[in-house]
């Protein structure tokens, strides 16, 4: 997959099929909008471009509000190649883009790729003010050469796949059905890094990831799987500040079920299967000890059907 930040990276194309988005989560409705991006360009013989940003816009636009997004930028990246896109334009999203109109914006970055095809999500809008609607783009493909498409939303259990359901039933902790609008678990990859090795002292060693910079599920504890290389492992995860000692901090401790190997220093990734419980406050460490031997059994019993 090749990837610029400028149009003049991309070559010389002789016809393009485009489509455009954030694509935060690589969810189910990104992935239509992409397959069917893929096969406009198929049929049309045209080279496939995805045109995104980076960062995030709203970081941009909004500043002042808190945005973690559902997919690190490597991740993404790493989805969209699995996919098949063929070339990602990554443009730098800065005030003076987000200032541009949705003519501004096709004349400077879409018409200069010979754009022959544009495909668009059913919500799709462009340029300042979010003015750059279907039909606006109708408009100026019909003066300056390119097609228009618009797909309808994608529906999983009577809604609309969106990153905004998504943020939603993640921050409720509901990682199981966030897997039913991705196509796949929810996670992250990080370092395992030294913790306080409370949980080897409770029978339940543990591999402390440091919080990442995407969005955290909420606060309990979960039926999870850990990647060490090329090898998933099942994993009790808790994510949260461990009341019952008096943690402030949040967070993110996984105990491998089926392997003692030493991960401090390697690069993992972590998935969440299922949310088990909300974090508590137990009255002593045995009561702690008990329920995570529950949580244990429980989690097997989650992991083995789904594995």
């Amino acid at each position: 997959m090749q990837l610029v930040h400028s149009v003049d990276g991309l070559g010389s194309l002789t016809g393009a099929g485009v489509t455009i988005g954030n694509f935060d989560g690589v969810h189910k409705g990104h992935q239509a909008l992409i397959r069917r991006t893929l096969d406009v360009c198929r049929q049309d013989d045209l080279a496939c471009v995805l045109v995104t940003f980076w960062p995030h816009p709203r970081l941009v636009v909004s500043p002042h509000k808190p945005h973690a997004p559902l997919t690190s930028r490597e991740r993404r990246l790493e989805l969209l190649a699995g996919l098949g896109v063929e070339h990602v334009l990554e443009l730098p999203f800065t005030q003076e883009l987000a200032a541009l109109t949705p003519e501004e914006f096709v004349r400077r970055y879409l018409l200069p790729m010979h754009l022959r095809r544009l495909v668009v999500g059913y919500d799709f809008s462009l340029g300042r003010g979010r003015s750059g609607h279907a039909e606006v783009l109708r408009s100026l493909g019909a003066d300056w050469g390119f097609a228009v498409e618009q797909l309808p939303p994608v529906i999983v259990d009577d809604a609309v796949v969106s990153s905004t359901r998504l943020r939603d039933l993640i921050s409720r902790g509901d990682v199981w059905q966030a897997a039913r609008l991705l196509g796949r678990c929810y996670g992250f990859s990080g370092e395992v890094v030294h913790g306080e090795g409370r949980g080897g002292g409770l029978g339940f060693p543990t591999a402390n990831l440091l919080p990442p910079e995407t969005l955290l599920p909420a606060e309990g504890v979960y039926a999870a799987r850990v990647r060490l290389d090329e090898t998933w492992h099942q994993a009790v995860t808790n994510v949260g500040r461990k009341p019952t000692f008096g943690g402030r901090d949040v967070t993110v401790e996984s105990f491998l079920l089926d392997t003692s190997a030493d991960l401090y220093g390697r690069r993992v990734r972590l998935e969440f299967v299922a949310r088990l419980r909300g974090e508590r406050r137990f009255a002593s460490v045995e009561e702690l000890t008990r329920r995570i031997g529950e949580d244990v059994a429980e989690a097997r019993r989650i992991l083995e059907k789904t594995d």
